[in-house]
């Protein structure tokens, strides 16, 4: 008896788009494309929480936290390997500060927990002023 393959619009879809995931910008160049026209500043130990927009994820690369004027870029101590950048990050603080001392927990989209991030210092990177 032969068995006939199906082929579903979705696996259909995803050997299309095998090319197209192999020419993916990996995360070091994402992230160096949002922090074009930015300069570092000195590391600080510390953000305020209360200041933070939004924070975007670069796979097992860095946590970047916009507060407006500033992104702060952290490259984890240790456990960069559980970033991932549809994961959702739990922070347990006791002030309204995260700092480098903290380690965040990672969950997956269904809250199952998927690793401990151990934060790093948090580099401040600004906006290039304009001269003219």
């Amino acid at each position: 008896m032969k068995t006939a393959k199906i082929i579903t619009a979705a696996a259909l879809a995803g050997m299309l788009a095998t090319p197209a995931m192999a020419a993916k910008k990996d995360p070091e160049t994402r992230l160096a494309e949002k922090l074009e026209g930015r300069v570092a500043g000195e590391p600080v130990r510390c953000i305020d929480m209360n200041q933070v927009s939004s924070s975007t994820i670069y796979d097992k690369t860095a946590i970047v936290f916009d507060s407006g004027s500033t992104l702060y870029v952290n490259r984890p101590e240790n456990g960069e390997s559980s970033l991932r950048r549809n994961n959702i990050m739990v922070t347990k603080t006791f002030s309204n500060q995260l700092c480098s001392v903290d380690t965040v927990e990672m969950r997956d989209s269904t809250g199952f927990w998927s690793g401990v991030v151990f934060l790093g210092d948090f580099v401040p990177y600004k906006k290039v002023k304009d001269e003219g």
